[in-house]
């Protein structure tokens, strides 16, 4: 099973958790929703090279995919699914940006 790392409110995570409703080899991780998933999710994020470009730039790191090998990535198309098109808006940042 895939683990799929994201928030309701974040557009880039539901425009994923929309391609995988109904699919069970995915497994959603709202981390807005219970402060265990959120430090779980924290604890991969502080420690995985993974996400070194995306804190570089002020990114969340969200939606990140666990794949069922372990490897962990930031890339919906790894885990055989498609990121948002760019002309529907930048990512959302710390900084302000996007979103």
């Amino acid at each position: 099973m895939i683990k799929i790392y994201g928030m309701e409110t974040c557009p880039d995570c539901t425009y994923v958790e929309e391609q995988v409703k109904g699919n069970n080899q995915y497994e959603v991780i709202d981390i807005g929703q219970h402060v265990r998933d959120l430090k779980a999710f924290l604890r991969l994020r502080d420690h995985h090279p993974a996400f070194n470009e995306a804190k570089s730039v002020g990114a969340v790191g969200i939606p990140c995919f666990v794949l069922e090998d372990g490897t962990v990535t930031l890339n919906p198309e790894d885990a055989g699914l498609r990121s948002r098109p760019i002309n529907e808006g930048a990512t959302c940042n710390i900084d302000g940006s996007g979103c």
